[in-house]
């Protein structure tokens, strides 16, 4: 029998309080700009022991402004902007160049907190995409080189075949380019920052970019 997808809903809670624990924020005591504020709360959903907590939601739009969103991972965040990396003929990489705007979500339950991040985003230079993969691991090496993200697959074994022969190249030659492999920044013109509440009294901070500086704003939850 099929489980009840209504009903197994209905069993679930937010923020359990065995696992989850809710900071106070106060935004009167927030830095002036959004990045020192990320890097502490990346900081303290490490600390709290969140699972893969630079993952984060990647919404991109087609030619047609059609949306779509997946889960990458961070590759970096500073003055320039927050990275992450693709195939420039993925179809992420395709809607970017169609469109080079996007934005990101990270969320990290355990603390019952969100980041929303929103902005233009540009190409990083080559050799700097290809430092960035060269610094990681075998295994991503292996996966760039594959190659052909988001082509349609005739069989799993063209797949193994593919797989067998980068992850071979990745171990013997580590410094391989994968010409196509694309650092992205998203310089943001928005960031949210949200704190969950225990009587659903959230706290909310945007930043936004203004013409002298970032503006920042408390939201109604």
């Amino acid at each position: 029998m099929e489980p009840d997808l209504h009903e197994l809903l209905r069993s679930l809670r937010v923020w359990d309080p065995r696992i989850t624990d809710l900071p106070a924020f106060d935004p009167a005591a927030a830095p002036a700009e959004p990045l020192p504020l990320f890097t502490r709360w990346f900081a303290e959903a490490v600390a709290a022991g969140q699972t893969e907590p630079h993952t984060m939601s990647l919404a991109t739009a087609d030619a047609r402004g059609l949306p779509d969103v997946r889960i990458v991972m961070l590759h970096g965040a500073d003055d320039d902007g927050w990275s992450f990396a693709t195939h420039a003929h993925s179809r992420k990489g395709g809607h970017l160049t169609a469109r080079p705007y996007a934005a990101l979500a990270f969320y990290w339950p355990v603390l019952g907190r969100q980041v929303r991040v929103r902005g233009p985003v540009e190409a990083a230079p080559a050799e700097e995409a290809q430092a960035d993969l060269h610094a990681r691991s075998t295994g991503a090496l292996a996966a760039a080189l594959t190659g052909r993200q988001s082509e349609v697959l005739g069989s799993p074994e063209e797949l193994a075949r593919a797989s067998e022969t980068a992850w071979e190249q990745a171990r013997h030659a580590p410094d391989t380019p994968a010409p196509s492999w694309t650092l992205y920044r998203l310089r943001a013109d928005e960031v949210e920052f949200f704190q969950g509440e225990p009587r659903r009294r959230h706290v909310r901070l945007r930043y936004r970019r203004g013409t002298e500086g970032w503006v920042r704003e408390s939201l109604w939850p």
